[in-house]
């Protein structure tokens, strides 16, 4: 079987992109599943219902999140709701939400884990701590892990840490999409997915917004760019019986809105 999993989703035009072209690219991936990482999909940053259901509208079977997952009002109450998008499972039990689901394909089942990085973000619990106590309480054979994390040398700690316990770790959050795509020892591995955002932008923001930043130091409320939006993510191609990722192959594809 295969997973069609899409890097961080930026505003929404992004969401719209998606409704434009993941139904053609999942029939192109001969995806089954589609995890879409939702983080920045309103406007600003952060998720909404509203963001949330466009890209359940366009054919996400699981959202998952990350630092940002708490920016927007209401979202508490969605993810109450909605157990189809997650948040990250190292944040406190009490918190709004729940940080895994376990979906139910009838043969099989398939399990997301979102996990936050702690390096240059929130002092969380540990996540390789939180993924060995998770892992001990599921049983799905397919195990798919959303890195949220900011560090390349903790995604690929996390890659290797979990190597041949999961069906595959997936990092995101930088918005880059690096090519390190890899099976170590039956676990896909990529350091970032990418980000579906506008292509001629900087991590989805303005362009000169950012280059004035950088030359003033001054603060700027970032504003999502126009043009064209490129759509980023893997395809996981996964032998169900035992759960080990068989191949895992970069997706990109240009939007026009």
């Amino acid at each position: 079987m295969k997973i069609l999993f899409i890097g961080d989703v930026v505003g929404k035009r992004s969401c719209e992109a998606l409704q434009k072209r993941l139904y053609a690219i999942k029939q192109s991936c001969g995806a089954d599943i589609v995890i879409v990482n939702g983080e920045n999909s309103a406007e600003g940053n952060g998720i909404t219902p509203h963001s949330a259901g466009m890209i359940f509208e366009a054919g996400a079977d699981v959202i998952t999140t990350g630092n940002h997952c708490f920016r927007q009002k209401g979202i508490e109450e969605e993810l109450e709701r909605n157990p189809r998008i997650i948040r990250p499972a190292n944040y406190d039990e009490d918190v709004y939400g729940k940080g895994v689901y376990e979906l139910d394909c009838g043969r099989y089942s398939i399990a997301v884990i979102n996990l936050l990085g702690t390096t240059y973000l929130q002092p969380l619990e540990n996540p390789f701590k939180c993924a060995d106590r998770l892992l001990e309480k599921i049983d799905s054979r397919i195990v798919i892990v959303d890195f949220h994390a900011e560090a390349t040398s903790e995604k690929r700690a996390m890659g290797y840490y979990l190597s041949g316990r999961t069906t595959a770790v997936l990092g995101t959050h930088t918005h880059v999409t690096t090519a390190d795509e890899q099976i170590i020892n039956g676990t896909g591995y990529i350091t970032d997915v990418g980000m579906t955002g506008p292509k001629e932008s900087i991590l989805g923001v303005e362009k000169d917004i950012i280059i004035e930043r950088f030359l003033t130091y001054y603060p700027k409320r970032h504003i999502f760019a126009g043009g064209d939006i490129e759509i980023n993510g893997v395809c996981l191609d996964i032998d169900e019986k035992s759960g080990k990722c068989l191949n895992i192959e970069r997706v990109r594809e240009a939007v026009s809105l």
